[in-house]
């Protein structure tokens, strides 16, 4: 397999025992990523259904209907199981590339493997029946204010040259001022109307994968999850 010369992840953790859901959110990376935004990582979701770990890779923000997932890289969930929070993990990588057609090829580490065109909601699962995946593209699901998120850059930029800071570097604001950050971040129109969803109507370039969790559990119940795409 291509050792990775460039790599861009957002991380997760995720309870392999028990109802448990994680996820990270990372949109719109700097310029060298975002010259290829296929391999742009937006989102990973990961959560427990019955006996399987499903896991959820967004790339591409902003894609439009036709793009296609990059032939060039490798798309990796990495994974690790451990018996208790802070312990080494044992590792599982999976691994998915595609060809130029959009057929899918997935390695969940040495012991299973699925290809084929997994563009259709139902997926494709592998000759075992213990690894499903389905990619295309999909609604992102990450709600950001950005016109609120603006509005208090924008008066925090405004008063910069008179904060002040405490011994560890974080600038001094007192309640009322600090009530109304919050209502900018919270809505918009400098805190006056709802908050909006930049990415509503938006789409992204999703990889969702069913793995059946003894593929993935080994080193024990609490599993680390986080994503990378290399060329």
């Amino acid at each position: 397999m291509k050792k990775m010369t460039w790599m861009r992840g957002a991380l997760a953790l995720a309870v392999v025992v028990g109802a448990s859901t994680a996820l990270a959110a990372d949109h719109l990376d700097a310029p060298g990523v975002m010259a290829d935004p296929t391999t742009d990582i937006t989102d990973v979701y990961t959560w427990l259904d019955g006996t399987n770990v499903v896991l959820v890779l967004n790339v591409a923000p902003l894609a439009m209907p036709g793009m296609k997932f990059s032939s060039a890289a490798q798309y990796v969930l990495h994974t690790a199981s451990a018996p208790a929070f802070g312990m080494a993990g044992t590792p599982v990588d999976i691994i998915c590339t595609f060809d130029a057609t959009q057929k899918i090829s997935c390695w969940v580490g040495s012991t299973d493997y699925v290809t084929g065109d997994a563009s259709a909601m139902s997926g494709i699962t592998s000759t075992s029946g213990k690894v499903k995946v389905h990619a295309g593209l999909h609604d992102d699901p990450f709600f950001f204010n950005l016109s609120g998120f603006k509005d208090a850059v924008a008066t925090v930029d405004g008063v910069e040259a008179a904060l002040m800071f405490d011994p560890a570097g974080c600038p001094k604001v007192d309640m009322a001022t600090s009530m109304a950050l919050v209502g900018m971040l919270s809505h918009t129109s400098m805190g006056t109307m709802p908050a909006a969803d930049f990415f509503a109507g938006k789409n992204v370039l999703s990889i969702v994968l069913s793995i059946d969790a003894k593929l993935l559990n080994a080193g024990g119940p609490i599993m680390s999850v986080w994503a990378s795409t290399n060329k």
